[in-house]
């Protein structure tokens, strides 16, 4: 954000010649095992919904491309397509565009699909006619706010990213901060627990989209068998997958948290104590910790 400054309100900085923004949303929730299932089980792996299938970067991408080429076909266009790939402010374009309002946990929601999808735009330098924002229905209801495991969401509309489940999995690439690790629970990559409370919801419907299903399990996988992997595995099996650009590392430190957060076992108390003397540090650290919470705790 430092880097970009005001450029991502400020739409022709980015594409010189914008005039109008096309926003689009893909509805992606995979089905699978139930979240409220995998996330009571200490021993399995929570992956957020979106990451359970191929990358959605390259799925919404490719049909935005489509989508843009098209219309150059009819109306001959300057245009550029972004699938959360620059500064582009996705939720409020999408808001003002009338995909949906912003809800008190901060991502955008639709009256008949919840918010289970992704978002992207295709700027262009076509005057084409506006179209309306819609009005908010999250009323009184804050169960987002409460459903927050790290207490992330200060407030309706207000994140604190630095304590966000999906930040510290994902984008985080040093030390998770001690006192936020029992609270991630068994979460290795995001968190959907904002989303799984909202009652607008209830109305999402499956994905029509292949790339989005369940890839290896993913859904409700064993965390000792996820841990287990070797570097190649993780390359191999997460190719084509959001999951991947996490990197090694930083997959095996989220996953000792995990296990640290679990009842104590023989089994993985022995699955930590194979990676006590991993070559990262990042990775030792968090193994010592996770040890010590089980010995601790048996």
């Amino acid at each position: 954000m430092a880097r970009h400054g005001l450029m991502r309100a400020r739409p022709a900085e980015l594409l010189p010649g914008t005039v109008r923004i096309i926003t689009a949303r893909l509805n992606y929730w995979p089905g699978g095992r139930e979240p409220d299932e995998v996330l009571a089980d200490a021993k399995l792996a929570y992956v957020s919904r979106y990451a359970l299938g191929r990358d959605y970067h390259k799925v919404l991408r490719a049909r935005l491309q489509a989508l843009a080429e098209r219309i150059h076909e009819c109306a001959p266009h300057g245009y550029r397509v972004f699938t959360d790939s620059a500064p582009v402010m996705e939720v409020a374009l999408a808001a003002k565009t009338g995909l949906g309002w912003r809800g008190k946990h901060t991502l955008l929601l639709d009256r008949s699909v919840g918010s289970y999808f992704f978002l992207g735009e295709i700027f262009t330098d076509l005057p084409l006619p506006l179209t309306c924002e819609v009005s908010p229905h999250c009323g009184s209801c804050s169960a987002c706010i409460g459903a927050c495991p790290t207490g992330a969401i200060i407030g309706p509309y207000r994140l604190d990213a630095r304590r966000c489940i999906s930040y510290l999995t994902i984008e985080l690439k040093g030390t998770i901060p001690e006192s936020l690790r029992p609270l991630i629970g068994n979460r290795i990559y995001g968190c959907d627990d904002c989303q799984l409370v909202c009652p607008w919801n209830r109305f999402a419907k499956p994905t029509a989209v292949p790339d989005f299903l369940p890839r290896h399990g993913l859904d409700g996988a064993e965390l000792c068998e996820l841990f287990m992997w070797s570097e190649a595995d993780f390359n191999e099996r997460m190719a084509g997958s959001p999951i991947r650009r996490i990197g090694y590392i930083s997959w095996l430190r989220n996953i000792a948290v995990a296990l640290g957060n679990a009842q104590p076992s023989p089994e993985l108390i022995a699955a930590l104590q194979s990676r006590a003397d991993h070559a990262s540090q990042l990775v030792r650290e968090h193994v010592e910790w996770a040890l010590a919470r089980l010995i601790e705790s048996k």
